[in-house]
């Protein structure tokens, strides 16, 4: 698996300047950790975001949201979002949704 490197780079100029934020390998594509904590990340043409389990079911009522499954179980706390298919705006609220995730854990 790869990564769009467009999204990739859509994504790290809407968290320029963002204190704690890293990059790493992960899933087969690119994940973007807040201090130590994944957050969210690119795979395929897909955005991944992790919103825990109490932010999964409003999020997959959203359009362009689908579970995050690599294997036929889907991921726990995680979705999928087509971001070729979404404007910056959206994609930014997807971001926020998996920063305000990170946020609530513990740094690592």
């Amino acid at each position: 698996m790869a990564y769009n490197a467009e999204i990739a780079d859509r994504v790290l100029k809407m968290m320029v300047g963002r204190e704690g934020l890293t990059e790493r390998k992960m899933f087969g594509g690119i994940a973007f950790m807040l201090n130590g904590n994944m957050c969210f990340g690119v795979t395929n043409d897909d955005l991944m975001v992790r919103l825990g389990a109490d932010g999964l079911e409003d999020a997959l009522d959203q359009p362009h949201a689908r579970p995050m499954d690599f294997t036929g179980r889907p991921m726990k706390g995680f979705v999928f979002v087509d971001a070729g298919a979404v404007g910056d705006r959206v994609l930014r609220q997807w971001i926020q949704r998996g920063v305000t995730f990170a946020e609530s854990l513990p740094a690592k």
